[in-house]
């Protein structure tokens, strides 16, 4: 188990030297009786706070934030009316002064010698919170040893990005309480930032002495604000040349072809991996990131080729990760970008269950009326409901021999013919490669490959790094409901005679 850092020394290891304000007022008078009032002014003592929280701005390399961290020195971080209100104020300046805020709980929770008033402080923390990010603010969270109960349950599971601290114990109920009650002990290792972490709880974690750069490079995405592009001189535009849809899948399933993360490898910068749901699911079939094309920032969610496979399809909790990534789009007002490349989603008993085709369902829905700017890659592979959950968008971009099909083609030629044999004549007839899928409005932009992707991974990874960054500048500084209204419209006279 780690040890305890001070909320002073975590500030100052995190900001620019010498550059942290506070914004801390005397604490509220909560009235305390006598007993009460004595475990403060011990508690004052110990920690040389005046409470469990402190607040203020600073610089972190060079960037002006805003900082809120627990002192769990002062009655174990502990938050009780007056702390509450302070974290309120504090995060009401945040939104007020438009400042990017990192928050850094390490507490046991709400404070007992306050009773049901400070149990229900929680809420007006979260309403804070929520408001700040309604905004379109970062809000960035460091979760420290212990961090747990209402603290937990509130501000501390709030954020864009979520960071624990290495062995720290995180969790709803402390180990002390449930023992207290229950007669037995918590099971091991569950309460464990690491356990967190490997259930897609949080984003990674990280000793302190790294906060400052992850908050740096997080920030350096969320707050880019591309420049207009220059008119396009077609530089980076290239004709498809025809090809076959069956050449076409048997290059898109080399091993060896170029998937998402050699695309961030080589044409991205500035890249932060995010991990899970959120809530408790992690699918490796789904990579989900900050990053930057250019300079145009995105939120991306791409199906990983390399960590796809017939034992681990792409499951419904990946689609799961893929709306967080798209409510994490909506609330940070980034563009969105998504990358498909799977051989098709899972079909098995515990897909069914988990509600594989409502999590295709929902993810169309809040693709096609998603606020933010939207751009869909088809990388490789695009095989059914997998594929179609994250293909709608405002633009549409393809590498020359990917493809876009309701079902391999082996599995259409079985519907159809009752035998696979016939998969490469099915596949040209449905339409299914890039040249087909730009002649009726599907695609936007073909990006060629020389001869073929796999052959010259870093090559074509930048080149479709430089249509990216420009679709997404593009797409930036496009007006929203002109975009949207485009958007709506294309899908719906998609395939219909006459003008698109």
């Amino acid at each position: 188990m780690t040890g305890r850092s001070s909320a002073r020394a975590l500030v100052e290891r995190t900001l620019d030297a010498g550059t942290f304000v506070s914004w801390d007022e005397a604490p509220v008078d909560v009235r305390p009786d006598p007993g009460y009032a004595a475990e403060l002014a011990r508690a004052a003592e110990r920690s040389g706070c005046d409470e469990s929280v402190i607040t203020g701005e600073g610089r972190l390399r060079g960037r002006r934030v805003a900082i809120v961290a627990s002192e769990f020195a002062f009655l174990a971080g502990s938050v009780g009316v007056a702390a509450a209100e302070r974290l309120v104020r504090a995060v009401e300046r945040a939104t007020a002064e438009r400042l990017p805020l990192l928050a850094s709980p390490a507490s046991g929770g709400t404070r007992m010698q306050e009773g049901t008033l400070a149990f229900l402080a929680m809420a007006k923390i979260s309403a804070a919170v929520a408001v700040h990010k309604a905004a379109g603010l970062p809000y960035l969270v460091y979760l420290r040893h212990p961090t747990t109960g209402g603290v937990l349950a509130s501000w501390g599971s709030q954020g864009h990005v979520t960071v624990a601290e290495p062995g720290a114990l995180i969790g709803f109920l402390g180990p002390r309480v449930y023992r207290a009650l229950y007669g037995r002990e918590f099971p091991e290792g569950v309460q464990t930032a690491e356990n967190l972490y490997r259930h897609g709880l949080v984003d990674a974690v990280l000793a302190p002495e790294h906060l400052a750069a992850i908050t740096d490079r997080t920030l350096t995405v969320l707050l880019a604000r591309p420049r207009p592009p220059a008119q396009d001189t077609g530089a980076v535009r290239e004709e498809p040349p025809q090809v076959t849809a069956w050449d076409s899948i048997l290059r898109s399933r080399r091993p060896d072809r170029p998937g998402v993360r050699q695309l961030l490898r080589y044409a991205a910068r500035d890249v932060v991996p995010l991990n899970g749901t959120g809530e408790g699911e992690a699918d490796p079939g789904l990579l989900l990131a900050l990053a930057r094309f250019g300079d145009a920032p995105c939120v991306l969610l791409g199906q990983d080729r390399d960590r796809q496979s017939p034992e681990h399809p792409l499951g419904p909790a990946a689609l799961r990760e893929a709306r967080r990534g798209m409510h994490l789009a909506r609330e940070l007002r980034l563009p969105l970008v998504t990358v498909i490349d799977t051989p098709g989603a899972a079909l098995s008993r515990e897909a069914e269950e988990q509600g594989m085709a409502g999590q295709i369902a929902r993810c169309l829905a809040e693709l096609v009326t998603l606020e933010a700017p939207t751009l869909s890659v088809l990388l490789g592979q695009g095989s059914g409901g997998g594929a179609l959950a994250l293909a709608p968008a405002d633009r549409v971009v393809c590498a020359r021999h990917a493809w876009l099909s309701p079902l391999p083609p082996e599995g259409a030629s079985a519907i159809v013919h009752r035998t696979t044999a016939h998969a490469p004549q099915l596949a040209a007839a449905q339409g299914v490669c890039s040249t087909q899928l730009s002649a009726n409005g599907i695609v936007d932009r073909v990006v060629a490959e020389h001869d073929d992707a796999a052959d010259e991974p870093e090559a074509f990874c930048r080149r479709m790094g430089a249509v990216l960054a420009r679709e997404l500048a593009v797409l930036f500084h496009r007006d929203p409901a002109e975009r949207l209204a485009a958007r709506h419209a294309r899908y719906r006279r998609l395939g219909l005679p006459g003008p698109a």
